[in-house]
C-alpha cells in the first residue's frame, strides 16, 4: 500500500518512519523521506481547506502585533509548521478553540506580550485553558496533542534562555523542554515510529519549570 493511501496519519508517519529506518537513513532514503513527507503534508492542506484558511487568518492576525523581523520569521514558521501537519487533525475539518489557544501561546515570544513580566503565567493560564476546553469539547486530536508539547517546548525555552539570568535554571530548562523534544524525534528515526508522548502531563519535570520559570520572571526586576 502506498503512503498517500494511508489515511490515518500516525500510520501513515510510522510508515514513512519505517521506509527511511529500513534504508539506513542514507542520503537517498532522506531524499525520498522527504518528497514524501511534503507530498503528503501537501494532500492533507488540501483536504482541510478550512483548518487552513483558519490557521492563515490566526497568524495573519498575529503579524501586527510582531517587531522586528525576526518576530515575523517566527510567526511564519508557526504557520509553516502547522499547515504541515494538518494531516494530524485527521477527521475534523477545522481548528478547535484550544488549538487557537496553543498555537497563540506558542507565538507569543514574537510579540510584545513576550516580554513582558506576565508573559509566563498568561503561558500557564492559556495551557491550563486549552486543556480544559479540548476534554470539555471533547476536540483532542494528534494536532493539538503534538502542538502543545512544541509550544511550550518553543515559548518555555525561549523565555528561559532569553531572560533568566540564572545559569543553573536555564540548564534545566534544556532538560525540561528541548531535551525531550530532541530525544523523541531520535526515538522516531531510530525506531521507525512515532512514540506517545509522556503522561500525565503534571508529572513531567517541565510543569514544575513552568512555575518556576514564570515565578522568577514576574518578580525580577
Amino acid at each position: 500500500m502506498r503512503v498517500s493511501d494511508l489515511t490515518d496519519s500516525r500510520a501513515a508517519t510510522n510508515a514513512l518512519l519505517a521506509t527511511g529506518r529500513d534504508s539506513h537513513w542514507k542520503p537517498r532514503a532522506v531524499a525520498r523521506f522527504l518528497c514524501q513527507a511534503t507530498h503528503r503534508s501537501a494532500r492533507q492542506a488540501a483536504r482541510h481547506p478550512r483548518a487552513l484558511a483558519e490557521l492563515i487568518a490566526l497568524h495573519g492576525l498575529l503579524l501586527p502585533l510582531t517587531q522586528t523581523r525576526a518576530d515575523r520569521r517566527w510567526v511564519a514558521a508557526s504557520w509553516t509548521l502547522a499547515a504541515l501537519h494538518l494531516g494530524l487533525l485527521e477527521r475534523r475539518d477545522h481548528l478547535a478553540p484550544a488549538d487557537a489557544l496553543t498555537l497563540i501561546r506558542g507565538n507569543l515570544p514574537a510579540t510584545a506580550i513576550g516580554a513582558s513580566r506576565f508573559s509566563g503565567v498568561l503561558a500557564i493560564a492559556s495551557d491550563v485553558a486549552d486543556g480544559r476546553l479540548a476534554r470539555r469539547q471533547a476536540t483532542t486530536s494528534p494536532f493539538g496533542d503534538y502542538a502543545d508539547t512544541f509550544a511550550d517546548a518553543a515559548f518555555w525555552t525561549w523565555l528561559t534562555l532569553r531572560h533568566e539570568p540564572s545559569r543553573t535554571v536555564r540548564a534545566a530548562a534544556i532538560a525540561a523542554w528541548a531535551a525531550p523534544v530532541l530525544a523523541v524525534t531520535a526515538l522516531a528515526v531510530s525506531r521507525g515510529q512515532m512514540p506517545e508522548r509522556p503522561r500525565p502531563e503534571l508529572l513531567r519535570p517541565a510543569a514544575a519549570m513552568q512555575g518556576i520559570v514564570a515565578l522568577r520572571h514576574l518578580l525580577r526586576r
